[in-house]
């Protein structure tokens, strides 16, 4: 770190930032030029809305649904110019920039294309097959691509961990029911039960099919049925074994049984729908649904189905000759940071762009029950998701990261007090019993679920998570709270338990260690707490000995995996802003670890006033889903610049 410090020291005075005048001017001007990049983001009606990228099995599953259930496929040539866009030079797909391909991935990508019109022949194909084959064919992916193979008749359905449709006749006080899986699940595996009551099948002819994916000696229905593995987790073959055994039942089901649970499954479905058409707001539950709804007799042309598909189209995005699926979106999420940037940027909150972005958010408090209140039936309602529509699942981390926007920038909050009382009460009732806040409902912890062979992706239930749980602190200190209030003082604890030994906290919502840090010490500062405690200087201690040479700070998603690799990666713009802005909270904004962060954030301002991200840094499943958020290059080095500059206004001379 010396080194470091010194070449740091050296940097600026060859470019003359030693100059107090100057360097605040570039300061200033980068500030002024990143408000004006967001200002001109900010859509009419108040909100932010930036494009949530992910992988390309969001757009394979999207034409794919399309030729399941039997609609025009015009958009077909577009889809496919897209996945081929995506395509690395080793024929494969990623699931984050730089992974160097992702077997599922890859192979849900070869059979969109094949439907799309492209031969096996195909050189882009050929290298595709080459990569699946030597990765073991696709026979060793996921349980959501082998669905996908099973629908289109490329594989046996004895290949896909069976979830039984009598399953939703549980009730949530048997401690088995679907409320005892994450919301995403439970949202995802509702309609799935239906679909594999039903083992659809819809033909492809021979040049569309995908037989030549698999391996000599696991051709399709011969080699496709779980088996014990040898070696392996007990708990995990255990479920191999209930596997088959509900698969024996499948064939001689009880058939009253049977009827009763599609029924119920059919009703949870219907119920679940917004007026808009989403499920759940995300890709897969609107996907699964519409499939489980056709197999269940719906016509594309009822209404239903209709207010579906256009919910799915409304997550499409366009350019030129290309289109493709998002897998979400998040203007609650984007309005919300892109108000705490401007605010931080010393925006007054009777700036039109605040007033009309906080008004929008003020309407999208959902006053109604939804699925957490099954376990939490008392609680009122009152907190905010992450889409435009979805008020079957807010969730903690949008609702306390609004709230605190909110108190930033309204200009008569008193005149809001329920409203945002509401909110906080909330999400305070959303606490588990270990003390820490999870994603969607509280005591979601029976981790022992990942173990089922259809949870492959090991996201499954909704434990309480340290960036979370920090985020619930923050807001609990904008709004006046201490550590004097149990709930923070039992959340305080959790964060306490869950540190990692060297020093850093986890993150599940962003890549990885830096994100939970920053959320960590943000939250530590806004509660009260002496931040010159050992366990925060040890989490300050990492930060600044994760630092790159170049100033900057970023992380790979392969730390998820990988923990040598936590806090290691090539400077991003987002990632950096977050390790300055824990240094900033935990009072260190003097520095020279947070002088060479602002000035990596300064030296790579591009000259729109904004900056370039390439690499993914937001997470969704780690190690199988990752994120890129495009406003996360411009929210959090706004916020992390206007910080700093007010941390100097506050007494701290360069």
């Amino acid at each position: 770190m010396a080194a470091l410090r010194g070449r740091a020291q050296a940097a600026r005075r060859e470019e003359g930032y030693d100059q107090p005048e100057a360097f605040l001017n570039r300061l200033q001007h980068a500030i002024e030029q990143a408000t004006g990049a967001m200002l001109r983001m900010q859509h009419k009606e108040g909100y932010w809305w930036a494009e949530l990228e992910s992988n390309v099995t969001i757009t394979s599953e999207y034409l794919m649904l399309h030729r399941f259930l039997g609609l025009p496929e015009n958009d077909f040539p577009r889809m496919v110019n897209y996945i081929l866009d995506k395509q690395l030079d080793n024929g494969a797909w990623s699931i984050w920039y730089g992974d160097g391909g992702e077997l599922s991935t890859t192979v849900e990508a070869y059979l969109a294309l094949k439907m799309g019109g492209l031969p096996a022949a195909d050189p882009r194909l050929a290298k595709a097959r080459r990569f699946i084959r030597e990765r073991g064919g696709p026979l060793r992916s996921r349980v959501f691509t082998r669905l996908f193979l099973a629908l289109f008749g490329q594989l046996s359905w004895d290949g896909v961990p069976l979830l039984p449709v009598e399953f939703m006749l549980l009730p949530p006080w048997s401690g088995l029911s679907i409320y005892e899986f994450s919301s995403w699940t439970r949202a995802t595996i509702v309609p799935l039960m239906i679909i594999m009551a039903h083992r659809p099948v819809c033909q492809l002819s021979p040049a569309e099919g995908v037989r030549e994916l698999f391996l000599k000696g696991s051709e399709p229905f011969e080699e496709h049925r779980l088996r014990w593995r040898p070696g392996g987790e007990l708990l995990a073959n255990l479920f191999i074994v209930l596997d088959q055994i509900l698969k024996l039942y499948y064939r001689r089901p009880l058939r009253w049984l049977r009827e009763m649970a599609l029924a119920r499954a059919e009703r949870w479905i219907l119920a679940h729908q917004e007026e808009s058409g989403d499920w759940a707001g995300i890709q897969p539950a609107m996907v699964n649904s519409l499939l489980a709804l056709f197999c269940l007799g719906y016509a594309v042309d009822e209404e239903v189905m209709q207010r579906g598909l256009k919910a799915l189209k409304f997550f499409t995005l366009s350019q030129g000759d290309r289109l493709w699926l998002q897998s979400c979106i998040s203007p609650v999420w984007d309005t919300a940071l892109a108000l705490r940037a401007l605010a931080a940027a010393g925006l007054s909150p009777e700036h039109p762009a605040l007033a009309q972005g906080s008004k929008w958010l003020l309407a999208q408090q959902i006053l109604r029950p939804g699925d957490w209140s099954v376990k939490n039936p008392d609680l009122p309602p009152g907190g905010w998701a992450f889409e435009f529509v979805n008020h079957w699942y807010p969730d903690i981390d949008d609702s306390s990261v609004v709230l605190v926007a909110l108190k930033e920038t309204l200009s008569e909050p008193d005149r809001h007090r329920p409203a945002l009382w509401r909110g906080i009460n909330w999400c305070l009732g959303m606490q588990s019993r270990n003390g820490g806040f999870g994603s969607f409902d509280m005591d979601n912890t029976k981790e022992w679920l990942n173990a089922i062979p259809f949870g492959d992706l090991k996201a499954l239930v909704d434990p309480p998570t340290e960036d979370i749980t920090a985020r619930v602190l923050e807001m609990m200190g904008h709004f006046g709270e201490s550590l004097a209030h149990p709930r923070a003082k039992r959340a305080l604890d959790f964060l306490k338990r869950s540190q990692h030994p060297a020093g850093p906290w986890w993150g599940r919502w962003g890549v990885n260690y830096l994100y939970g840090t920053w959320s960590v010490l943000m939250g530590l500062e806004a509660i009260g707490e002496d931040l010159e405690k050992p366990y925060v200087r040890r989490a300050v201690a990492w930060l600044k000995a994760c630092q790159n040479p170049d100033g900057g700070w970023g992380e790979v998603c392969e730390s998820y995996r990988r923990s040598e690799l936590m806090g290691q990666g090539p400077s991003t713009a987002s990632q950096t802003a977050w390790a300055l802005m824990g240094l900033i909270a935990a009072g260190e904004v003097h520095s020279p670890e947070v002088r060479a962060g602002i000035e990596y954030l300064l030296r790579t301002q591009n000259a729109e006033g904004r900056w370039e991200e390439e690499y993914f840094t937001g997470t969704g499943f780690p190690n199988h889903f990752m994120i890129r958020y495009h406003l996360y290059r411009d929210c959090f080095p706004l916020m992390a610049l206007g910080r700093y500059r007010r941390a100097l206004s506050q007494g701290h001379e360069l």
